[in-house]
């Protein structure tokens, strides 16, 4: 997951939270990589998962998440709520280190 840009992947997860697939969502700048819940939320229902995982990382090796990371998980937070999807968690990779933020309680 570390790199130059940022990148975000959904993991797509079955009932029995076996992986699906890995699924990279989009790449972005340095600092930016847009997310669009409606894409993510589209390609839970065509693989027919029950629960994701969000994954992104942050290219300056600081995983501490941004105001935009918390917003947009909210965002997906609310769509896997409506279609009876589990999201697990928000795993954000930095330099050696990574947060979680259900871990952190922002979830």
């Amino acid at each position: 997951m570390r790199g130059e840009e940022e990148r975000f992947h959904v993991l797509y997860l079955d009932r029995k939270n076996r992986l699906i697939s890995d699924e990279r969502m989009a790449v972005g700048t340095v600092d930016h990589v847009p997310v669009y819940p409606r894409e993510v939320m589209k390609q839970a229902l065509m693989l027919n998962a029950s629960a994701l995982i969000l994954v992104h990382n942050h290219p300056s090796g600081d995983p501490t998440p941004s105001d935009a990371d918390l917003a947009m998980t909210k965002q997906i937070q609310k769509g896997c709520c409506y279609l009876g999807l589990t999201l697990h968690d928000h795993i954000i990779v930095g330099a050696g280190t990574e947060v979680s933020l259900r871990g952190l309680g922002k979830m």
